[in-house]
């Protein structure tokens, strides 16, 4: 009987195939995506309900908001100056008079964003003793890290998303100028981007969770991490380029530019310059050139904007630097956590 069953059950699964074209249901990957969603649904509710992340929410949305608005008051002296090209996208990168753009504020708030929603993602589960617990159901381990990372990632999109919104419908209020379709392009292009760069903000406070067992101790590490990048990583990249190539009042024009031109590469180092420079070019259709020049390099030059697609190409290798970066910091913690011994 036993044998007969086993035939049966055979030419059924057989049958499923051949003619209905049906694959063989595989227990082991269902398994795991149930428990990616599962964590992926839990670790969404818990950043949601979060205060620390409703606090820099607030944070970051207030200070947005003001900087356009204080930009806003400058736009109808650029129109009568300038035309009105590409008016919107100066909302989100001119600077008002006591007030730097919006994508500054994004640039040095936005790794707080990553770094709050990931420096306690695993010793605070550790810490609490929840980790284990997860661990024992029927959950595959890299569907913790994955669902962390995927839930964080979401999080920062939605509020990215929803405050471009907003930033950008109170612009369409006081301006009463609507955005082109090359202006809107843009702004996604910009989004892309943010999400990018507090992405790798992520990944390194989710790499420092997995690295301290104090959560005090791993956000500490991220903070220092991002004051350094964001203040002292410009210093530091001036002192070195004079030290490989001095210059004083008396040097030649050509060696000054070669100082600068080594102080900006020592400085892209650093991700807030990297994504200061790629917002610029895409916000900013104006800029065709990156760095310093020579007077007589820019002689003769048509005054003008560059198409969407030159400016995505001039700022292509700091986008590919931000993912490639970001890439690494996950792979790092992906590694850390599935070497790393769970005790109850």
């Amino acid at each position: 009987m036993s044998v007969g069953t086993t035939i049966a059950e055979k030419l059924k699964w057989l049958y499923k195939v051949l003619l209905e074209d049906e694959e063989p249901q595989d227990d082991y990957g269902e398994l795991k995506r149930k428990g990616l969603r599962a964590l992926y649904r839990k670790e969404l509710a818990d950043h949601f309900r979060s205060k620390r992340f409703l606090i820099v929410l607030l944070l970051i949305a207030v200070t947005g908001i003001a900087s356009v608005y204080s930009a806003s008051l400058g736009i109808g002296e650029a129109v009568m100056e300038e035309g009105n090209d590409f008016v919107f996208l100066k909302l989100f990168s001119s600077s008002g008079e006591a007030l730097p753009s919006f994508a500054a504020f994004i640039s040095f708030l936005g790794p707080l964003v990553g770094l709050s929603l990931g420096f306690d993602a695993i010793n605070g589960e550790k810490t609490r003793g929840t980790l284990s617990r997860v661990l024992a159901q029927p959950i595959h381990r890299d569907a913790v890290v994955n669902g962390k990372f995927l839930a964080g990632v979401t999080v920062m999109s939605i509020m990215t998303v929803a405050l471009v919104l907003a930033v950008g419908g109170l612009g369409i209020i006081l301006t009463g100028i609507p955005p082109s379709l090359e202006e809107v392009i843009r702004l996604l292009l910009f989004i892309v981007i943010t999400i990018i760069y507090m992405s790798l903000w992520l990944c390194l406070s989710l790499l420092f969770s997995l690295l301290f067992r104090q959560t005090a101790t791993s956000a500490l590490a991220g903070i220092a991490v991002w004051l350094f990048f964001a203040i002292f990583m410009g210093l530091l990249a001036g002192l070195i380029a004079n030290a490989i190539v001095p210059i004083d009042e008396s040097s030649p024009a050509t060696l000054i530019l070669k100082n600068q031109h080594l102080q900006q590469n020592i400085s892209r180092i650093s991700p807030s310059i990297l994504y200061d420079e790629a917002t610029a070019t895409i916000l900013n259709p104006a800029i065709r050139v990156l760095g310093p020049i020579l007077v007589t390099q820019a002689e003769g030059a048509i005054p003008g904007t560059l198409p969407l697609g030159q400016s995505v190409l001039l700022v292509w290798p700091h986008i590919t630097s931000l993912i490639a970066a970001t890439m690494i910091c996950f792979a790092l913690s992906y590694i850390v956590f599935m070497r790393q011994e769970i005790r109850a």
